[in-house]
């Protein structure tokens, strides 16, 4: 029973970074209609940030805002000189440029940093104890400050002037522009806290992982798969289908033989398969009657 709690806590914790990187590319949906498939590699650019400013000497806790916001500017510039050159493009248009960024971005910090594995300094205490089963504090640590960030968006967007108008833009750019709003900048905003979030995520799951240029690929498939089941649009269903999601994957990799830690992978994709295919069997079911 210890094992299992064990094994249910370290999946949440899990869950909530990919909670954190799905919502960051519900955002850039949200205010762009674009899936930006370089998310996860903005969100290892912004790791390197923080691992640069760490090895320089600086306290975590101190390096963490710092990297939020050379993250949050990034983010604003990527929208600025990338994704505002082809808005108004095609969706496959828009899925090359972000494929492109995806490849040039790992490239680059290949090539700064090299792809050699290092470690990342874990911000949190070491153990806390579940009967006779130790867990790393680290699992609660990373939920602590996921909620955090949900929380602040959540004011952010419900509770603030700049929200209403950000909510505003989502709603109907048009008539935003006509009443006066900015909405380039409210689109390079939108961009720039997506930039955030995703940071959040790549800091949280270092630590538990490994820092090497590929290191979110595999968190990538799993946030798409809660993006997909929050339709890009719900971040309640998103956040939710993100600590599900890394739940499921630990207990399976854990406990069913087959799967192991090779294939936790499949557990995602199943996902994404199964929500894509599903309104469209009801649909062609519905055509039919």
């Amino acid at each position: 029973m210890a094992d299992l709690l064990l094994q249910v806590v370290q999946g949440l914790s899990l869950g909530a970074v990919y909670a954190g990187l799905a919502l960051a590319l519900v955002l850039v949906h949200r205010f762009t209609g674009i899936v930006n498939f370089a998310q996860g590699e903005l969100a290892m650019l912004s790791t390197y940030v923080a691992w640069q400013l760490l090895d320089a000497g600086m306290p975590f806790w101190a390096a963490f805002p710092v990297t939020l916001a050379v993250s949050v500017a990034g983010g604003m510039l990527v929208e600025r000189l990338v994704i505002r050159r082809v808005e108004g493009g095609g969706e496959l248009t828009l899925v090359a440029v972000t494929v492109g960024l995806l490849i040039f971005v790992n490239a680059a910090a290949g090539l700064v940093w090299s792809f050699a594995v290092r470690s990342f300094p874990n911000p949190f205490p070491t153990a806390l104890g579940f009967g006779s089963a130790q867990s790393g504090f680290s699992a609660l640590g990373v939920l602590g400050v996921v909620a955090v960030v949900m929380l602040a968006l959540h004011v952010l967007f419900r509770h603030t002037g700049a929200g209403l108008v950000m909510r505003a833009v989502v709603a109907d750019p048009v008539s935003a522009r006509l009443a006066g709003i900015r909405v380039g900048r409210v689109l390079g905003l939108g961009w720039g806290l997506a930039a955030g979030v995703g940071a959040v995520a790549g800091v949280l799951v270092a630590p538990l992982l490994f820092l090497e240029p590929n290191m979110m690929g595999g968190v990538l498939v799993y946030a798409l798969a809660a993006a997909v089941l929050g339709g890009f649009r719900d971040p309640v269903v998103t956040v939710a289908a993100g600590l599900g999601l890394g739940v499921a994957a630990t207990l399976a990799g854990t406990y069913v033989e087959f799967v192991g830690a090779d294939l936790k992978v499949a557990v995602p994709l199943l996902v994404i398969v199964t929500a894509l295919l599903l309104p469209r069997r009801a649909a062609e079911t519905a055509g039919q009657r």
